[in-house]
């Protein structure tokens, strides 16, 4: 099983996606003029803009929500990880996956607004939405539906759960079966409370799990401040090939650096806009400026600690394709959480492996959560027409059994799999975003508009001529133009 999933692993994360996900981030930013710098400004200040309401959350409930998605085992497994096999330069091309990614989260999470849906008075929105709407294409909608419903809810909760299991064994001697049980319980409770108590939940454990966890990481670096200079001059020799260690690797730099980007910041892969679909705003472009922002927390702030506690400790392990030993710094520890833990066990006995286990565990956790939201809401997509009620309850039992399985599994198989839905959805959506590029920068062009005039920027799809934006025509008191009349004479628009 394991060498057919590494075998198919190997055709979904070829050359050509790792070339895919780099240059649609490339050509976003360039037609963008780079928003993931202009707007930084804006971005932060959306962040706490607007209110919830009965049938949407407000953008900081869906940025957390979105966070809760994208700050998960990735940031210090997958950090570790990308180090062991790609050398220390794969941080660099993290960051380079998080700055061009950023505007593909914008495209994508306002994509997601412009084709959003009420369905039993909750947004609804994501990829199968603006893939059926925007598109026309209802089977490639079904299709990414499908596979993001077998990735977020089987597959890649495994990933998470199997991380917070081998990180408490290790830090409290914790049985990976009660670890797996107490979990199982946790998710139930939250899963069954509905949207409005996961939002809630990730409002309040996502900005503290990573504030502090980054506080940690820089008292770690300001112990060895002395040495960030040489850290970061190793990054970006071992990035370009230029450094003598590690320049043999710099294809296993770019490839594990932009896998782990990819599976840590989602951006481009289609897990974004679902929550942000479900964001109570005036215009799209809002929730993905804010969007936008979300991969920066992700991989320039949380991974980056992780990077930095790894490299200026030296508590991590490099290895050639082959498997041959470049530089082993920490003994008898598999790749993965653990370096983490030893590098800050040494520095601060009895606290640092103890502190990286309820890292991971907050970490991990609401990962967990926010892709059962993921795969609710592509079944809520499919259940739209044709009621199957069953079909969500059926979900709630798949991923509380994958999170318990999860923690009593290999981890190798656990990320195999992990790897493959990541993949899947990523080529699936990316080539759709590029396809629907046009609106979501109708959107951009508009809200700069508006806000050049002074304006609280308020969206009408009918005066852009975007066309199936079904619940902002009504918002807007927009009339779709009528062919027998040859015109239409579009409402006065309203907003907050």
């Amino acid at each position: 099983m394991n060498e057919l999933v590494n075998l198919i692993n190997g055709w979904v994360w070829s050359p050509a996606l790792i070339a895919l996900c780099l240059g649609a981030g490339l050509y976003f930013s360039i037609r963008s003029r780079f928003l993931q710098l202009r707007h930084v400004r804006e971005m932060t200040r959306l962040m706490m803009d607007g209110k919830s309401s009965d049938q949407g959350v407000s953008s900081f409930q869906a940025l957390t929500m979105t966070l809760a998605g994208r700050v998960g085992t990735g940031n210090i497994a997958g950090v570790a990880t990308a180090i062991t096999f790609g050398g220390p330069g794969a941080v660099f091309w993290m960051w380079a996956v998080a700055f061009l990614g950023a505007s593909s989260a914008f495209v994508e999470s306002t994509l997601g607004q412009v084709y959003k849906e009420s369905i039993d008075k909750q947004f609804r929105g994501g990829p199968a939405f603006y893939i059926e709407k925007g598109l026309g294409i209802k089977w490639y909608a079904v299709l990414f539906a499908l596979v993001t419903i077998l990735a977020t809810g089987v597959l890649l909760p495994g990933v998470q759960a199997n991380s917070i299991a081998e990180s408490l064994k290790t830090a409290a001697g914790v049985d990976t079966t009660v670890t797996g049980a107490v979990l199982a319980i946790a998710l139930a409770f939250i899963i069954f409370g509905g949207v409005k108590r996961i939002a809630t939940f990730a409002e309040y454990v996502v900005p503290f799990m990573a504030l502090g966890y980054i506080v940690v990481a820089c008292i770690i670096v300001a112990m060895h401040i002395d040495q960030l200079p040489a850290v970061l001059s190793l990054i970006f020799t071992s990035a370009f090939g230029a450094d003598a260690a590690f320049g043999a690797i710099i294809g296993m730099a770019i490839q594990w650096g932009v896998k782990r980007g990819v599976y840590s910041n989602e951006a481009g892969q289609g897990t974004g806009p679902h929550a942000s679909s479900a964001a109570e705003v005036s215009h799209p472009a809002k929730q993905g400026l804010v969007q936008g922002f979300s991969v920066y927390v992700d991989t320039l702030f949380v991974c980056s600690a992780t990077a930095f506690m790894l490299l200026i400790t030296g508590q991590y392990n490099v290895q050639a394709p082959d498997g041959t030993p470049m530089f082993t710094g920490v003994q008898g520890v598999a790749a993965g959480p653990g370096y983490v833990q030893t590098a800050l066990e040494n520095i601060m006995p009895g606290f640092g492996s103890l502190f990286v286990a309820i890292a991971l565990l907050f970490f991990a956790f609401t990962t967990i959560v926010a892709y059962y939201y993921i795969a609710e809401t592509n079944i809520a997509y499919l259940n739209r027409t044709t009621g199957r009620p069953w079909m969500a309850f059926l979900l709630k039992v798949a991923i509380i059994g994958a999170t318990f399985y999860g923690t009593i599994k290999t981890a190798d198989a656990a990320w195999a799999l992990g790897d493959l839905g990541v993949g899947l959805m990523a080529w699936l959506n990316i080539a759709a975003i590029l396809l629907l590029r046009n609106v979501a920068f109708k959107c951009l062009r508009d809200y700069e508009a508006q806000k050049a005039q002074g304006k609280d920027p308020v969206f009408d799809p009918v005066a852009l001529g975007i066309e199936n934006a079904d619940y902002w025509v009504k918002r807007a008191g927009s009339a779709q133009p009528d062919p027998l009349a040859g015109s239409t004479a579009p409402a006065p628009t309203t907003g907050r």
